[in-house]
């Protein structure tokens, strides 16, 4: 899948370099009009005996030969030690990274670099500071040729889906971080894209924002169904947001297991307090005690 060596200044690291960031979301961006929409198959995630090692042959082994499929319309989450290739994993399905071995496939076609079919929300507040949130959110659309009167129209939409109509004309830098994030979203929506890959947007948040972002995140799921491949590292956000759970193992990152959630739709944060909930985070957190207590 290419050089990881010519790749690597593709990768995001969490910082608050404002340029930086705002350089690898402009990566994720261009490609809106680079890439034609491929056709939808019942597997719109499928990866394939993936492996990524950090500096050469005998380097750091960071993922180790990992195969999942993601269906069509399915929230996934990935959960797993800190450090075991979680969000490495997403880096390399959004195409800002290239994989050492095996490959990434968006609906039938190899990932080889960012695509317009994939949105991505990173935990990092990637927006443009020069722009507006309006001016943010419609990015993708203008670059793509979209007339002026059908970008608004869809940039109205999401503005209101998020609830940031009031703050169309405001900058980043006068929002909070769960707002920022509204906007990270909104952003990704715009693009209509067919799967959405999420690096942990709500682990930099306070508890009682994180809280209001799931809810957002629920609602906006429930109404356009995206295919969604979630990172995190809570427990109970895994088992609120996803259809289903994988479990990683520590360095080298491979799947574990994988638990189906089982829990009807439309869910509310309400439901950590139901036995179900409470059964399964109590599975989870024992596959990943088991698995921390094995490599320490």
């Amino acid at each position: 899948m290419g050089s990881m060596t010519s790749n690597a200044q593709r990768m995001v690291i969490d910082q608050p370099d404002l340029d930086r960031e705002a350089s690898v979301a402009d990566k994720m961006m261009q490609a809106v009009d680079q890439q034609a929409v491929a056709m939808s198959t019942s597997d719109q995630i499928a990866v394939e005996n993936v492996s990524l090692r950090y500096g050469g042959s005998a380097g750091v082994l960071a993922i180790d030969n990992v195969s999942f499929t993601v269906p069509d319309n399915e929230f996934c989450v990935i959960v797993g030690p800190s450090g075991c290739g979680k969000s490495s994993l997403l880096y390399l399905a959004a195409g800002l990274h290239d994989a050492t071995s095996g490959r990434i496939l968006v609906n039938g076609h190899e990932v080889f670099e960012p695509g317009r079919e994939r949105g991505m929300v990173f935990q990092g507040y990637t927006l443009f500071p020069w722009l507006t949130v309006r001016a943010n959110i419609e990015y993708g659309p203008k670059r793509r040729g979209m007339a002026a009167p059908e970008r608004r129209k869809i940039v109205d939409q999401y503005l209101e889906e998020v609830g940031l109509t009031a703050f169309a004309n405001h900058y980043p830098s006068q929002l909070s971080g769960g707002m920022k994030q509204r906007v990270a979203i909104a952003r990704a929506l715009a693009n209509d894209p067919a799967v959405l890959l999420m690096d942990e947007p709500f682990g930099a948040l306070d508890s009682q924002t994180r809280t209001t972002m799931q809810k957002l995140l629920l609602r906006v799921w429930e109404r356009h169904h995206k295919t969604v491949l979630f990172v995190t590292h809570d427990i109970e956000e895994a088992l609120l947001l996803g259809d289903r759970v994988l479990v990683m193992t520590a360095r080298p990152g491979r799947i574990k297991a994988q638990v189906k959630v089982n829990i009807p739709r439309p869910r509310t944060t309400n439901l950590i307090l139901e036995p179900e909930f409470i059964a399964l985070k109590r599975q989870l957190l024992s596959l990943l005690h088991d698995e921390i207590d094995e490599n320490h």
